[in-house]
């Protein structure tokens, strides 16, 4: 018997089948967009490692404070203020770097920036204390120039003002100024919200309900500067669909000095007051979604009058 040789093969699929062997080509699966699910999942992480953050700090206050006092100590002993700002005398600061150093090198005035104003909605830089660029530094692991020139910036928002060779003293503002920063934002913004309100689709305004969980979720830990960030991101989310950028920049830089503790009260609201603060944000925005005009109104004008 003849014996039969092995089976065609077919150039372009499996041995002698005619059939196109799919075992070794790479099949390519187009990305999936993320759900909203996941989207605020990873929302939630991120608000939990913040947090997380500003908890580690609280944690290392007792450990450290001693250990910082003797640092001023030492520094002021040895002549380390600049430009005659003196660091004797300053009270500690507790969670501006108390275990390690928040600030990384690149941009390095942007990051003291922002860690300062951090510390100002956290009541770490209390009112009517001064404190020293050099001091400030040594707790953010850097120079005292970019703490001098952050500290500038603060001074130009109002949040601090120049001590002639002592260094920066926290402002100290009283319920009045913030009942008047309160009054100004509602002239700004109110009459936007309330066009807004007649011009921008449902759609449009689904789409920052994003962001007001998010302060919900900031307000529930209790988190101040966490809350403080998520409130003014969903302010700022609101104006911007107004496309009018010096009234986003304004209307924020009010909403920031607002956020500043008060002297002689509480260092914030306290927790049950940023709750109720968040859940008018979901509010208003269940009643932008709707085109309940007459409720928009309501809660717009109470959301100012609240601070």
């Amino acid at each position: 018997m003849e014996q039969a040789g092995p089976r065609p093969r077919d150039t372009h699929g499996s041995p002698g089948t005619g059939i196109p062997d799919m075992g070794k080509a790479a099949v390519r699966v187009p990305p999936q967009p993320r759900s909203a699910a996941e989207v605020s999942r990873e929302r939630d992480r991120e608000l939990d490692r913040a947090c997380d953050r500003e908890r580690d700090r609280e944690r290392d206050r007792e450990r450290d404070r001693e250990r910082d006092r003797e640092r001023d100590r030492g520094a002021a002993a040895a002549g380390g203020s600049a430009r005659g700002e003196h660091t004797h005398s300053e009270p500690p600061l507790p969670g501006i770097g108390a275990a390690r150093p928040v600030v990384q090198r690149a941009s390095v005035r942007g990051q003291v920036l922002e860690a300062l104003r951090t510390a100002l909605v956290a009541g770490e830089l209390a009112p009517g204390e001064v404190y020293s660029a050099p001091v400030l530094g040594e707790r953010l692991g850097v120079s005292a120039t970019p703490v001098r020139e952050a500290m500038q910036q603060l001074a130009l928002e109002g949040a601090v003002e120049v001590v002639p060779n002592r260094g920066f003293r926290v402002v100290e503002r009283g319920a009045r100024e913030l009942a008047e920063l309160a009054e100004i934002r509602g002239l700004i913004e109110v009459p936007v919200m309330l066009r807004l309100a007649r011009t921008v689709s449902a759609g449009q305004w689904a789409e920052l309900r994003p962001l007001a969980e998010a302060s919900v979720r900031a307000a529930s830990t209790g988190c101040r500067a966490t809350y403080a960030e998520t409130d003014r991101a969903f302010h700022r989310a609101v104006l911007a669909l107004a496309g009018n950028e010096q009234l986003v920049r304004i209307a924020d830089d009010l909403h920031r000095r607002a956020q500043w503790p008060l002297v002689g009260g509480p260092v914030s609201r306290g927790h049950a007051d940023l709750l109720a603060d968040a859940a008018e944000h979901t509010a208003l925005l269940d009643a932008l979604i709707a085109q309940d005009l007459v409720v928009v109104q309501s809660l717009v004008r109470e959301h100012f009058a609240g601070g």
